[in-house]
């Protein structure tokens, strides 16, 4: 059996802000528990890997860290890599298969997505209008652009990517290929050939990208190179990364755990590009085929809607809990605010009930759901493929097919550290921000005639199928 191919995480933090050791101990623990007891009931066993705590001889960590400086990107060099305590934890390496072995010895294509937050607000907490008909992700790409992060606003709409509608599915992942941004990075054999490295630095050439995919989809070599090649390549990357998308390959504990039917929110957005086109054309009819249960998009989109309340409704029950702290600052641990991340803590966020008591127990409840929720809003879904002849294959691993081609894959989930509760006044913060902007810069300035149309189609059938 070959090496073991694994990652090291270090912690980082500010300068002049070092942890003790056994501080450093303790953060990696939580985040190893909040995988392991928490993340894995809500993804399922062979999705979530949550890795292990190692110590490492110091010089060994120190002569690393010299050798990675000069790699790591600009923007992430505002925090120090820990050279003092040896801890790490070892997690395997998500570009490589996690199922199977057998295929390490051969290339591997490996896509990772951050697909973001899949649904409309619900809430009736909800202030601005707006909100009930343009996703998160749509506007905010507004106010990015404005703010210099992107150059231009991508055409990717998550709600079209979670509706489980081929056609949908397709077309964002078009949307995410033609305008990455930190959404969407291509790896071959580790190495990353397509995708940003950091907030500028990106490469996108679909040629560039064809010539490299070129021998997994077509290993014969018989087609002609040029615009239609490249074009046929990246619809057959489209097709796998869809079906690999909508396989289910595990169960979980949180599996039927339903935190809002899937008919309550609306299921696309007023300014997804695609849902654009169908207006203009006249079709009145938006499809929401629905994900299938076991898959990893439905699993993450049942986690993402513990935000019953949308941050507007949240707000006030942070506040309320911050008030308890002021006064007995010393239950915070109790509270489990800071882990610690055991079984106690994921049964708590079983409770669906939204009828407020007034109580800090109901409010802390709402908050920690949040936090699940806003966690699993910024995950990142790793498809890692490698091609496989048809006599290796079997019924016990799951196998995607393209025109020319088969490939054995698996699925993970990472990115997976629970967003920190002091982290809740900047999101408050930043959603009046985005839904102003939007407001002022966008919707004003929107076609009147597009808006004519919206209003026309106001009484838009949604189609959804059971799974």
């Amino acid at each position: 059996m070959g090496a073991r191919c694994v990652v090291l995480r270090f912690l980082k933090s500010p300068p002049n802000q070092n942890k003790t050791p056994e501080e450093i101990l303790h953060h990696l623990q939580n985040i190893v528990d909040f995988g392991k007891h928490v993340m894995k009931q809500f993804f399922g066993e062979n999705y979530v890997h949550h890795g292990e705590i190692i110590q490492l001889p110091l010089d060994f960590v120190r002569q690393l860290c010299l050798k990675i400086q000069p790699e790591r990107p600009e923007c992430r060099c505002d925090k120090d890599m820990d050279t003092l305590s040896g801890y790490a934890m070892c997690l395997p390496n998500l570009t490589r298969l996690q199922t199977f072995r057998f295929a390490e010895h051969r290339p591997i294509l490996c896509i990772e997505i951050k697909p973001k937050c899949g649904f409309i607000p619900f809430s009736s907490h909800v202030s601005q209008e707006i909100k009930h008909k343009v996703c998160r992700y749509c506007m905010h790409q507004h106010l990015k652009v404005a703010n210099g992060k992107w150059k231009r606003p991508s055409k990717y709409c998550p709600l079209d990517l979670f509706s489980g509608n081929k056609q949908r599915m397709h077309f964002a992942l078009k949307s995410l290929l033609q305008e990455a941004q930190n959404n969407l990075k291509i790896f071959k054999n580790g190495e990353l050939i397509y995708g940003c490295k950091d907030d500028q630095d990106c490469v996108s050439d679909w040629n560039e990208l064809a010539r490299h995919l070129k021998p997994f989809f077509f290993p014969s070599n018989g087609l002609v190179s040029g615009p239609h090649c490249t074009r046929t390549i990246v619809k057959e990357l489209i097709h796998v990364i869809t079906m690999a998308l909508l396989s289910s390959t595990d169960t979980c504990r949180a599996g039927d755990m339903k935190t809002v039917p899937i008919s309550q929110g609306r299921s696309y957005c007023e300014a997804s590009a695609f849902n654009k086109e169908l207006v203009r054309n006249g079709k009145h009819k938006l499809e929401s085929s629905g994900l299938p249960r076991g898959c990893l998009l439905y699993k993450t989109l049942q986690a993402q809607m513990l935000d019953m309340l949308d941050i507007e409704g949240l707000y006030p029950l942070y506040s309320r809990v911050e008030q308890y702290l002021e006064e007995f600052p010393e239950e915070r641990s109790t509270l489990q605010i800071d882990g610690p991340y055991n079984e106690a803590f994921y049964e708590k966020l079983l409770d669906l009930s939204l009828e407020d008591d007034g109580t800090v127990a109901f409010a802390l409840t709402k908050v920690q759901q949040y936090r699940i929720a806003m966690t699993a809003k910024d995950c990142s879904i790793m498809i890692a493929l490698s091609p496989c002849l048809q006599d290796e294959c079997s019924e016990q691993r799951p196998v995607v097919l393209t025109s020319k081609s088969r490939f054995t894959f698996s699925v993970s989930v990472l990115d997976l550290d629970l967003k920190p509760y002091e982290g809740i006044p900047h999101q408050y913060k930043l959603d009046g921000e985005i839904v102003n902007y939007y407001l002022k810069n966008v919707q004003a300035k929107e076609d009147p005639v597009m808006s004519n149309l919206f209003k026309e189609n106001e009484d838009c059938t949604l189609v959804l199928h059971k799974v």
